[in-house]
């Protein structure tokens, strides 16, 4: 629909915005059985992880994520994360953060379960990869709290437009490294494979993917940090956690609840940067390279 009013430029407004809503408004009114069972399925999914990092007590979670961060890394970061989970416990955040967790976690599983197949396809089909990546950039360049407009039409409030939106938002970094992971490993080695005998799907498996795991695991990296920034921003729209807090505190000028419920963020962030990136550097391909690089 073009509308009568002019731009600056002098020609007819194109009333796009309008077009966006009468689609989603037609999505939500025929797909609305769709959404229903994917709200059920989600939200019993968030419960589930809520409930294993919500239930024990906190000094259980807290050593157990020590633990992770030990084995990924070593003792620094493995006592770096218990003073750090030990902050969030005593600013009154450990709920929160626990809420935050889990659906950092769900979205950024979902994510990945879409991106890293979607990246292996992109990678195998030049035609695939041309139709995704204008795709990609529109979802890297829109801003984050645009998804959230649709998402709360589609599922109202609470956490599945949260964790709907995260996804989407965090999913490109996922398809884009996997894709050039794959397309970045030599192609000799790829041509030895054939001389061999080896299928494609063999191919994939033991030569391309290992060889572009650290590609892959920067992705992963980047896919879980993003989630973490927009589940804050999922606040927004009545999703728990800590972005609830980080919104209120902003809505009451509230500079104390602020800053503890950022610091708690700060922490979960370094954690989950530190202990993903770890856990890239232990791939065989990654320790073969720091080998050769000595």
């Amino acid at each position: 629909m073009i509308t009568a009013a002019a731009t600056t430029s002098g020609l007819p407004r194109i009333a796009l915005g309008d077009w966006v809503e009468s689609f989603i408004d037609w999505v939500t009114a025929t797909f609305g059985w769709f959404f229903d069972q994917l709200k059920t399925i989600l939200v019993w999914c968030y419960d589930q992880i809520d409930v294993v990092l919500s239930s024990p007590p906190f000094w259980v979670v807290a050593l157990v994520l020590a633990a992770l961060a030990f084995w990924a890394k070593g003792w620094k970061l493995g006592l770096g994360t218990l003073v750090g989970f030990v902050v969030i416990d005593v600013v009154g955040q450990w709920t929160n953060a626990m809420d935050t967790l889990a659906l950092v976690i769900l979205a950024s599983v979902i994510a990945l379960a879409i991106g890293i197949p979607l990246g292996i396809w992109a990678a195998r089909n030049d035609v695939v990869s041309s139709v995704l990546r204008p795709i990609l950039d529109f979802m890297q360049t829109m801003p984050a709290f645009v998804y959230l407009i649709p998402m709360v039409v589609i599922f109202l409030t609470g956490v599945v437009p949260g964790i709907v939106a995260t996804v989407i938002f965090a999913l490109a970094p996922g398809v884009r490294f996997t894709e050039l992971g794959i397309r970045g490993v030599d192609k000799e080695v790829v041509e030895a494979g054939h001389a061999f005998g080896a299928t494609d799907g063999r191919i994939m498996r033991q030569i391309q993917l290992p060889l572009a795991m650290p590609t892959i695991m920067a992705g992963v990296n980047q896919v879980i940090m993003l989630s973490l920034s927009m589940v804050v921003m999922a606040g927004l729209v009545g999703a728990p956690g800590l972005g609830r807090d980080v919104i209120a505190s902003l809505q009451r000028v509230n500079i104390s609840l602020g800053f503890e419920a950022g610091l708690s963020v700060v922490v979960l962030a370094m954690f989950l940067d530190r202990v993903t990136s770890a856990l890239a550097a232990r791939a065989p391909v990654s320790k073969a390279l720091s080998a050769a690089s000595v």
